[in-house]
This record gives C-alpha cells, sequence and structure tokens, in this order.
C-alpha cells in the first residue's frame, strides 16, 4: 500500500510538468493575451482526468481479494441463517395470533408480531456498532482518524508556505515585469524543484523501510519531527528568513521530507490494515473523510488568515498552530496498534461474533 501512496509524489512533479509543457504549447497566445491562460488551466485540469478514468476502468475490472470473497461468504450466510430464523419466527407469530384470535384474546393481530420484530436492524449496521462500541476498536477508529486530520490540517495549510519558498530559489519570476507564460512556467519549475528536494524522496523512503521500521514507529517519528519543525519554523519564521534564505529551505524541505517519512503515507496504510475485513473499506473511509475535513478547515480557515496584518504576516503563527495539530497527531498514533510483520487475522478481531 505505502508503493501505491508513494506514486503520489510522482503525480506531484508530473502535475507541474504538464503545466510547463502546456504553457509552452500556448506561449504565443498567452503572451498575446494574458486572457488566453482560461483555455490553458481548463486543458490543464481536462487532462488530468485522463489517468483517473484510466484507473477506473481497472479499478470496475479488478477481481476482489480472496479474503474479501470469504468475508463475503461468510456474511451472506449469517444473512440466510438469520432469514430462515425469521421466517421461523413470523410462522410461528402467525399460528399464535390465530389460536389468541379464536379465543378473543388479541385484538389486533399485529401487536406480538411488531415486538417481535421490533428489533429488526439492517445486519451490517448493527455488527458495526457492535464492534465499535467497545473502546478497545473505538479508539483505533479515532486514532486513525484524528492523525490523518491533523496531518492533513498542516499537510494542506503548509503549501501556503510554496509561494515564499519558491520565490527563496529564484523561481518566482517578476509578475509585472516578466512574459506571462515566461513567470508561470518558472513557477512550475520551482515546484518541481521542491517536491523534488524533500516530497518525494520522502515517500520513498517510507516504502523501503516501513516494513523495518514499522507503520506505528514511522508515524510517531514523523509527527514528533514535524512538531519541531513546525515549533522552529514557527517561532523564528521572520528571524530566519531575514538572515538565512538557505537555512529556511533546509528546514522546509525537512518538513517537506518527514511529512512523507512519516504520517502521509502512514495515515493512508493504517487504516488499511488494523480494521477487519468487513468493516475495513467503511473505516478506512471515516479515516479519509476525517482527513479531507482537515484540508477544508486549512484552506477554507487558515488561508484566510496568512495575510492578517499583511501579506504573509499571519504565517508564523499557522506554523505554530500546525506544530499543536502535529502533537494531536503523534498521541492519538498511541491509540493504534502495530502491524508490522502480522497477517490481518492477528492485527484484527476476526471473531465470528460479530456476524
Amino acid at each position: 500500500m505505502s508503493a501505491v501512496f508513494a506514486c503520489q509524489g510522482f503525480g506531484n512533479v508530473l502535475a507541474p510538468i504538464v503545466g510547463i509543457i502546456v504553457t509552452a504549447c500556448f506561449k504565443s497566445a498567452i503572451d498575446d493575451d494574458v486572457r488566453n491562460l482560461d483555455y490553458v488551466w481548463r486543458l490543464i485540469i481536462g487532462l488530468g482526468c485522463i489517468p483517473g478514468v484510466a484507473t477506473l476502468y481497472w479499478r470496475l475490472t479488478m477481481e476482489d481479494s480472496k479474503r474479501f470473497q470469504l468475508e463475503s461468504a461468510k456474511a451472506a450466510a449469517a444473512n440466510a441463517d438469520e432469514d430462515m430464523q425469521r421466517e421461523k419466527l413470523l410462522a410461528k407469530q402467525h399460528f399464535a395470533e390465530d389460536n389468541m384470535q379464536e379465543e378473543g384474546l388479541l385484538e389486533s393481530p399485529n401487536t406480538v408480531l411488531n415486538v417481535a420484530l421490533a428489533d429488526d436492524k439492517p445486519r451490517r449496521a448493527k455488527t458495526f456498532g457492535q464492534y465499535f462500541s467497545e473502546w478497545r476498536h473505538l479508539k483505533v477508529l479515532l486514532g486513525t482518524s484524528i492523525a490523518w486530520f491533523a496531518l492533513d490540517v498542516a499537510f494542506y495549510g503548509i503549501n501556503l508556505n510554496s509561494a515564499v519558498v519558491i520565490d527563496a530559489i529564484g523561481f518566482a519570476g517578476d509578475l509585472y515585469k516578466d512574459k506571462p507564460s515566461h513567470f508561470i512556467i518558472r513557477n512550475c519549475l520551482g515546484n518541481i524543484i521542491i517536491n523534488i528536494l524533500g516530497s518525494v524522496p520522502g515517500y520513498w523512503i517510507t516504502v523501503f523501510t516501513i516494513e523495518r521500521l514499522g507503520r506505528k514507529t514511522i508515524q510517531l517519528m514523523g509527527f514528533a519531527m514535524l512538531t519541531i519543525l513546525y515549533i522552529v519554523l514557527g517561532f523564528a519564521y521572520h528571524k530566519i528568513l531575514d538572515k538565512s534564505v538557505a537555512g529556511f529551505i533546509v528546514l522546509f524541505t525537512l518538513a517537506q521530507l518527514f511529512q512523507n517519512f512519516g504520517p502521509n503515507v502512514t495515515t493512508f496504510v493504517i487504516p488499511g490494515e488494523v480494521f477487519p475485513t468487513r468493516f475495513r473499506s467503511t473505516a478506512h473511509g471515516i479515516s479519509a473523510a476525517a482527513g479531507k475535513l482537515g484540508a477544508i478547515v486549512a484552506q477554507g480557515g487558515f488561508m484566510q488568515l496568512k495575510d492578517r496584518g499583511g501579506k504573509n504576516q499571519f504565517i508564523d503563527h499557522l506554523l505554530e498552530i500546525f506544530a499543536l495539530f502535529m502533537l494531536i497527531g503523534f498521541f492519538v498514533t498511541f491509540w493504534i496498534p502495530e502491524s508490522k510483520g502480522k497477517t490481518l487475522e492477528e492485527i484484527c478481531d476476526e471473531s465470528e461474533e460479530y456476524y
């Protein structure tokens, strides 16, 4: 799973490459009339549909895993048994009602039947509730969800600093002096450099070490390092930028590295391993949804604060806030079991009582 997720790094590099190619193709048109950029970004977004459509086709034609097929068969058997028991109960109820009506003891033929079926809930919802009503299981779901939420607040929020770093490495260009096409291409190149410096290496370091170090260890280490780095960047943001641009780039690169050699990968991998097969996709979806909520908080909330007091004047305080979220992610990780070297059956509670 880590290798699958690590391909996101290649996508992050490919996106600005596509931007450069499309911008170069329309270079003359853009420089003649900057409004032609409207067609360029629409084309870039349209090209992004191609890998999505290809992935959709392959996923729809992919066979489900043997473990999932086995769990589906168990669930079907349990449902069939429950249906049979329900039919027997209905037959007994009707027989009892007929006898009671003959003796004048029952006014409404549905009274007993309604009581008997009062607890008739969808099996999936009932077993899901039974499983996660136990703290030992609920804390794992809370751990994966809160960790993903905390990570994405900072992961999407830290991108607010990308323009600062691109400017620091000399690839921002001049919006008022440069030609529009030149300005865009240089910014795309800056994004490629940022990703290659920290993000892509971080992804693949995780891929090659996750089975040795363990998911939980990598996540704890990543959150701890990010807490420290965001504290340093936050409380000394302006001082570092004023005295050492190179120092700021190094710290920012380390933050990008430990995001991906850390919780950005593990928050995706862990929910895919620590839940029973019958609940895994739902629990993973809940965890992922919590992460996207964090992204909304970062972009919809913190994006509005970054220029408070002047352009980029509130970024230092945002980094301090991100450090707090990283600390929260660090502590909730202790609710999550380590899955290194274990089978899914060893990690999860696959007992029959939840069917």
